[in-house]
């Protein structure tokens, strides 16, 4: 099958594109090497694929006509490409160029391909609001540009399936972390921070916040489970996370017991938004997608700490 996966040079978008082409799909991969984070990494993500065979094209995807750019035989679409995040150094436009108007013109493309099958939309727990404990048909209560423009575009791909202009997902991710998570998410800094002998920034209150930590291989596992699984899943709105809760102290903890040291925390005030709960509700996507996530937090610490020595050596 030919998959188009939008975000493909990014964190989760990338190790996706990976699994698509482990599975046998041919894989056409867009990213718009946003600078809002270093680009040479996300350039280091694309190089990775590019030795795998993928190659990630430079493309907007807020400038529409993208059947000028890219092929039109697509049949799938996973949609990652977003501003991420509750960076107070991101604008509202940033985050309704990027994660509405972006998803409209993908949704756009959809239609210009004739065998076009399913598109995925990947969403996130901040949907939810501060707390994010509930099933999938809970109202939604975002408190951040970010969770706001989010619901905007789950709601456009699920009002073109509700009108039978293709078929389409939402999936609603939980605080994803692992290999090639970016370096101003919790982990990798944290990690950064603990090798490199300095102060994590820290904010207050942040360290009794629960969270579904989950590693980006189970998140994959569900992501890919949706193939062959279109009948049941057009329409639908479906939580990926672990339903292990954490800490962020535990996690910090786990961290400091890997690396052998004590980090030193520097507090800062509260980000406004920040959520203070997220517990994964996957009854749904176990029902589904027959998702079943297994790595521990200390596992996939584990693999995170060794991935941030290598790729962070020099």
């Amino acid at each position: 099958m030919k998959v188009l996966v939008t975000g493909a040079a990014g964190f989760i978008g990338s190790h996706t594109a990976e699994r698509l082409l482990a599975l046998g799909h041919e894989v056409v991969a867009v990213d718009n090497f946003s600078p809002y984070y270093d680009v040479s990494l996300k350039e280091r993500n694309a190089s990775e694929l590019a030795k795998q065979g993928i190659q990630v094209q430079a493309v907007d995807l807020r400038e529409g006509g993208l059947e000028k750019v890219l092929p039109t035989d697509i049949e799938y679409i996973f949609h990652f490409a977003a501003q991420p995040g509750i960076s107070r150094k991101s604008t509202f436009d940033d985050y309704l160029t990027n994660n509405i108007i972006a998803t409209q013109r993908v949704l756009q493309f959809a239609q210009q391909c004739p065998n076009f099958k399913f598109f995925v939309n990947i969403a996130t727990s901040s949907i939810y609001g501060l707390v994010a404990t509930y099933p999938e048909d809970a109202a939604p209560k975002p408190a951040s540009y970010y969770g706001v423009t989010k619901l905007a575009a789950e709601q456009l791909v699920l009002a073109y399936d509700r009108d039978g202009l293709l078929s389409g997902c939402s999936l609603r991710l939980y605080s994803v972390y692992g290999p090639r998570e970016r370096p101003d998410k919790l982990y990798t800094k944290l990690i950064l921070c603990g090798l490199n002998g300095e102060p994590f920034p820290l904010f207050e209150g942040s360290e009794k916040h629960l969270r579904s930590f989950t590693y980006v291989q189970d998140i994959v596992d569900g992501i890919v489970a949706v193939m062959g699984r279109e009948a049941v899943c057009s329409g639908e709105v479906i939580n990926l996370g672990t339903a292990t809760e954490s800490t962020t102290a535990e996690g910090i903890a786990i961290v400091e017991t890997i690396l052998g040291k004590k980090i030193e925390m520097e507090i800062y005030p509260p980000r406004p938004g920040d959520q203070s709960r997220t517990k994964a509700n996957i009854d749904k996507a176990r029902q589904l997608l027959d998702y079943n996530p297994q790595t521990t937090l200390k596992e996939g610490l584990q693999e995170q700490v060794e991935w941030v020595r290598s790729s962070y050596s020099s």
